[in-house]
């Protein structure tokens, strides 16, 4: 089993930047992609970014793609989203989650899941 406590969520204004942090308990950390969803008020969950379990591959949702960036330190078993320009229609609860099935987009993928953090952009 993975456990996954997100941080590094808060407010900032539009073009500002905050980097979140997903620390995973357990010491099979390096054997799962990890993925950042999130999910806004009133709208479905939605995928942000994944990354393979050594770091080589990384995909992103094309509405972050260019701003965002994943990345992860398997010594520290801790994923991190980079979030630079950061807009109000990013606002949502930013949730990680590890995969044993590979660096997938969709949720389903995904069998733990942190509490997730808030981040809230305004104008």
């Amino acid at each position: 089993q993975v456990q996954l406590v997100e941080s590094g969520g808060g407010l900032v204004q539009a073009g500002g930047s905050l980097r979140l942090s997903c620390a995973a308990s357990g010491r099979t950390f390096s054997r799962y992609a990890m993925g950042w969803f999130r999910q806004a008020p009133g709208k479905e969950r939605e995928f942000v970014a994944t990354i393979s379990w050594d770091g080589g591959s990384t995909y992103y949702a094309d509405s972050v793609k260019g701003r965002f960036t994943i990345s992860r330190d398997n010594a520290k078993n801790t994923v991190y989203l980079q979030m630079n320009s950061l807009q109000p229609e990013d606002t949502a609860v930013y949730s990680c989650a590890a995969s044993s099935t590979g660096a997938l987009t969709t949720s389903r993928a995904y069998a733990y899941w942190g509490q997730g953090t808030q981040v809230t952009v305004s104008s």
